[in-house]
């Protein structure tokens, strides 16, 4: 019985799949327009809290000034966060129908690197700046709590905002990333194909 196998033939024999540049295309179309519907809710919702924000600020005159540090912090995180938010999807909105497969690859890349940053520096400072701002907000209204429904209150806020922070935002960062890196993989390994 012969057990010699030439591993090199079998590698050269074997067929590999190689993606269908259409279908690619048809996906970042897919994610350019669930991105683009993302952008837009994000705003109006965020722009709708500022304005009830504002609203509360105006019809129920806080008296302390850390109540009005804190409404001033929100708004401007979610200012913040809009503005770095709308400039990091300006790269979904381009759709240029001649791009080669290396443009395409070069654009997820960019938004890649663009997604990181949102998802690194501009959510910390968003959720910093918001923390700060809602503790700040809640002083003056808690302050008249009895100590136990203080505790109880700034508890509660802060059990929330860790959920957020610790298992929220890192299951959405990692979908997301998911996503962006299984097509920038197939583009890869498209233009790898062509380069042979």
């Amino acid at each position: 019985m012969d057990n010699n196998i030439n591993f090199k033939d079998l590698w050269a024999k074997q067929t590999s799949v190689v993606p269908n540049t259409e279908n690619l295309i048809a996906e970042i179309k897919k994610i350019k327009q669930y991105n683009l519907r993302k952008l837009i809710l994000t705003n109006i919702l965020l722009i709708a809290t500022s304005i009830f924000i504002i609203f509360i600020w105006m019809h129920y005159q806080p008296q302390l000034l850390t109540t009005k540090i804190g409404i001033i912090l929100i708004i401007l995180a979610i200012a913040v966060f809009l503005f770095a938010f709308n400039n990091s999807y300006s790269l979904f909105k381009s759709d240029k129908n001649s791009q080669s497969n290396s443009d395409y690859l070069k654009d997820l890349i960019a938004i890649k690197a663009k997604q990181k940053f949102m998802e690194t520096t501009m959510l910390n400072l968003y959720f910093i700046l918001l923390s700060i701002g809602i503790g700040l907000y809640m002083y003056e209204y808690t302050s008249r709590m009895k100590p136990i429904w203080e505790i109880v209150t700034y508890g509660i806020t802060f059990i929330w905002i860790l959920f957020n922070w610790f298992y929220l935002r890192p299951k959405q960062v990692k979908k997301q990333r998911a996503k962006l890196d299984a097509i920038i993989s197939k583009f890869e390994m498209v233009n790898n194909q062509l380069d042979e």
